[in-house]
């Protein structure tokens, strides 16, 4: 999914947020995890760090496995990537 080519919204953001165990927001350097089957926060809460200021899905989302991983942060995109 590019999210820099097609602009999705609220909706695509949830739609994933939804489908995924895992939710991770980076912003600089602070990294949030959202485990989405013991304890989903709310949707606000999920759309304050998965949108953007225009509204749409922050660039880059990556869709890996039952994980949502959103924004850039090298030391846990790695990780992640293993």
């Amino acid at each position: 999914m590019s999210a820099t080519k097609e602009k999705h919204g609220p909706e695509k953001a949830l739609e994933l947020a939804r489908a995924a165990n895992k939710v991770i927001v980076a912003r600089g350097k602070k990294v949030v995890e959202y485990d989405m089957k013991k304890d989903p926060p709310g949707e606000e809460v999920l759309l304050k760090g998965m949108l953007g200021p225009t509204g749409n899905l922050r660039a880059p989302t990556m869709v890996i496995g039952k994980t949502v991983y959103v924004g850039f942060e090298p030391d846990s995109l790695g990780k992640l990537l293993g």
